[in-house]
């Protein structure tokens, strides 16, 4: 297993994994943009084709609906499998498929929550070579993982991959497919989060983590879950432990930023330290809850832990949980501390105002629709 943060590493790992496979590819990104890194993409797919692999895509309607569909057109030309999930109006149409993976040959996997776009490559920064330009990219993390393990996100994908090929829009046979995959019980569990009336089983595996830690490291591009997480949460401090809480200070959706500080003030009360990033732009999802670690594509909000379907690997070992912890003492390096009087400066009457909207706003609508809508709040 290996965290690949820094973009041109991240490029690179990506580019191997699609250039080496040797059977098969299936992808599928909630955003696939007709960009630099978008086309680079693409021609590699189109030659996996021509050397003779299986290779199938897929992307979400609403994440790449700035894609002209003809854009693939060539890949489906050479032979790929592509398909759009639900792309009409239909009962799931407002349930987002947020998820970002490639599997390569069932044995070797890249997920995180990077989509196929130059901002999450910093390909703009790399083509001027300049360093005093701005940087207006994506601080995001990637997740190469190898074995045996892989083997049954490959078989997820063909769940998923059936659904949006023969019952694409079908929000029931969605909600069981979600409900019933089995994540296991062992060091790595592929958790979904999706459409349901109960806890998905990454909802369900996050709480019961937090039931009894000692320590929460957290990081995430949106902010904004129920009141039973946030009491978990709160609980840490209680119980003599810790927790670091690492958020956006810099994003393309200020609503999601009012919607994270509008709970502040109930964590510092309750001795949570939190931070703001400042370097740039932050989409990372990393969750280390004692020995336990979960990277993947959801964000910890409401949407990505009841609406959209998203997935999120969950590894159990000491090892890798430092490992990951040493990723984010890198984010906590670049972010501002929130301390009570900070807090207490941007709480004005306005700004309660804003964020309280943002809150329900964010957690009800795509974050394709909200980030256009950031009600006056710092981005």
């Amino acid at each position: 297993m290996r965290l690949v943060r820094v973009p041109a590493v991240r490029l690179a790992a990506l580019e191997d994994m699609l250039e080496e496979a040797e059977k098969s590819l299936k992808l599928f990104f909630y955003m696939f943009e007709d960009d630099r890194t978008g086309r680079k993409i693409l021609d590699i797919l189109i030659a996996a084709c021509e050397r003779g692999l299986k290779v199938e895509m897929m992307v979400d309607s609403f994440g790449s609906n700035g894609t002209p569909r003809k854009f693939f057109d060539p890949l489906i030309a050479a032979g790929a499998k592509f398909a759009v999930f639900s792309p009409r109006f239909s009962t799931s149409y407002f349930v987002r498929n947020h998820q970002k993976m490639i599997i390569a040959d069932d044995c070797r996997a890249l997920i995180g929550g990077f989509n196929i776009s130059d901002q999450y490559f910093n390909i703009h920064r790399q083509e001027h070579q300049d360093s005093d330009s701005p940087d207006d990219s994506w601080e995001d993390l990637g997740l190469e993982i190898e074995g045996p393990e892989v083997k049954n996100l490959a078989n997820y994908y063909r769940l998923l991959s059936d659904w949006v090929c023969c019952d694409n829009g079908n929000i029931r046979l969605l909600q069981k497919m979600v409900r019933h995959w089995e994540a296991g019980n062992g060091q790595f569990r592929w958790l979904l989060g999706g459409p349901s009336n109960r806890l998905s089983r990454w909802a369900r595996a996050i709480k019961n983590d937090l039931e009894n830690a000692g320590r929460l490291d957290l990081v995430t591009a949106y902010f904004s879950p129920g009141q039973g997480l946030l009491r978990r949460i709160a609980g840490i401090s209680k119980r003599g432990g810790k927790s670091r809480i690492i958020l956006p200070g810099e994003t393309d959706n200020g609503a999601t930023i009012g919607a994270s500080r509008l709970l502040y003030g109930y964590l510092l009360k309750r001795r949570a330290r939190l931070f703001e990033f400042q370097s740039r732009r932050l989409h990372t999802k990393l969750v280390i809850v004692d020995d336990a670690v979960y990277v993947g594509s959801a964000n910890f909000d409401l949407r990505s832990l009841f609406i959209n379907v998203e997935i999120m690997l969950r590894i159990e070992d000491a090892d890798f949980a430092r490992h990951a912890c040493s990723v984010i003492d890198i984010l906590h390096e670049h972010s501002e501390t929130i301390t009570p009087e900070l807090h207490k400066s941007r709480r004005t009457f306005l700004n309660r105002i804003r964020w309280t909207i943002s809150y329900f706003v964010v957690n009800t609508l795509d974050y394709s629709v909200t980030r256009r809508l950031n009600f006056g709040i710092k981005k």
